[in-house]
């Protein structure tokens, strides 16, 4: 159901990024999945570059967001093998690398959280915190990392 309802919306899961830096993109103990941050990699190039409220605007941002949440999903999607199988996302994180005096962080999270509310219904409501630094990795725009619940 989560990958028709993603192609019902013209998206789909991409292949899962591969890491930057010296860690494994997610790790399943027991029921739960903890997603590493994953930013808005598209085909092994990073397509959000910059600022939020200096080189990318609110609506970029919030773009940004939504690669990373697909993103999350697809390395998911490599430990258990059917998207399906999310019971509940329990948590997600987002980083706004934010321009000085930028505020709205939450609206820039929001790609992510309402991405995952369109395809999971209930099951993709969570909690979250949204975060604005002053700088990460690449220079990416967004980093999301999520917490999920999985039928074992």
């Amino acid at each position: 159901m989560v990958e028709k309802k993603l192609a019902e919306m013209g998206l789909s899961i991409p292949e899962a990024p591969k890491p930057v830096a010296a860690y494994v993109p997610a790790v399943k103990t027991g029921e739960y999945i903890y997603t590493s941050g994953q930013i808005p990699l598209v085909n092994g190039e990073l397509k959000f570059k910059g600022k939020v409220g200096a080189e990318m605007t609110l609506e970029q941002g919030y773009e940004a967001a939504k690669v990373c949440a697909l993103n999350c999903l697809s390395v998911i999607k490599g430990l258990i093998g059917d998207l399906d199988k999310i019971e509940q996302v329990v948590k997600v994180v987002g980083f706004v690398n934010s321009a000085p005096g930028f505020n709205m962080q939450p609206k820039v999270v929001n790609g992510a959280s309402e991405l995952l509310g369109a395809v999971m219904g209930e099951k993709g409501f969570h909690a979250r915190s949204a975060v604005g630094v002053n700088e990460l990795p690449l220079d990416a725009t967004v980093e999301v990392e999520m917490i999920v619940k999985v039928k074992e």
